[in-house]
């Protein structure tokens, strides 16, 4: 019996390249195991992938050990931040006011 065949995309985006593969896995396949297959892991050595966050869409996968991944799904790996995004507005802000008070 032909097992089925499903295909999804796999994207990461490091700050100097980004890529976008195509796989195709059996069905069943779970997003690690989709990753795993799709050989970003050898493009981008720094890339951990047993541990790094990754999503579906823009949704975080809780566990992508379990998670099953659908035909057409866009897997996303996701690096960390480099700001936290709300201290950066707050500094934004702070150094707007400032400015404003200067320029009274």
């Amino acid at each position: 019996m032909v097992e089925a065949v499903i295909d999804v995309e796999v994207v990461y985006a490091a700050i100097e390249r980004q890529v976008l593969l195509s796989v195709s896995v059996p069905a069943g396949t779970t997003v690690r195991a989709a990753l795993l297959m799709s050989g970003v892991g050898e493009a981008f050595a720094e890339l951990d992938l047993a541990g790094c966050p990754v999503g579906i869409f823009g949704k975080v996968i809780a566990d992508p050990d379990k998670h099953p991944v659908q035909a057409g799904d866009r897997i996303e790996i996701y690096r960390p931040l480099l700001a936290d995004p709300k201290e950066v507005r707050r500094l934004r802000a702070a150094k707007a006011a400032e400015a404003k008070t200067r320029n009274q």
